[in-house]
């Protein structure tokens, strides 16, 4: 089966970034997830002069480095580093990034975890680069509900 019900819970973001990536054959999906790479957006100054405030994601091999800012509104903006040398990693941060900035802490939380594995590119990269974007979705998650005061209780 190559179309499960996919779950209501992934953001309209997030879901049209996966589809993107399901319409192409699969050859093309590594060129898609290139072109993401390069759209990491850089980091604010204000971070960039503070990387002790950024958290590794030890899952992916590359250094790549997560923060997540929830405004007053609850918003979520994400912000990640990653190396060009390393452009599927890069990659997957840049998706994770742009479907999730702007959206609601609740709604980043909703985001099945097995998001990487529905993008459709499980078989044109390798399982440790899939397990790196599944660790920086948890790792977001996990920091969204610390910003939100998730030790509440």
């Amino acid at each position: 089966m190559t179309s499960p019900d996919l779950p209501s819970a992934v953001p309209a973001a997030l879901a049209e970034i996966r589809d993107e990536f399901l319409e192409l054959p699969e050859p093309e999906r590594l060129q898609l997830l290139l072109e993401f790479s390069q759209e990491l957006p850089a980091i604010p100054a204000e971070l960039a002069d503070h990387p002790e405030l950024l958290e590794r994601v030890a899952e992916c091999q590359s250094p790549v480095f997560i923060i997540i800012q929830v405004d007053d509104d609850d918003v979520v903006t994400m912000h990640a580093t990653a190396p060009a040398e390393a452009p599927t990693t890069r990659g997957f941060a840049s998706i994770l990034v742009q479907g999730l900035t702007g959206l609601t802490a609740e709604e980043v939380l909703a985001v099945p975890d097995d998001y990487p594995q529905s993008i459709g590119l499980t078989r044109a990269v390798s399982p440790l680069r899939i397990a790196g974007m599944t660790g920086m979705l948890g790792r977001a998650k996990r920091q969204v509900r610390a910003k939100r005061g998730g030790d509440a209780g």
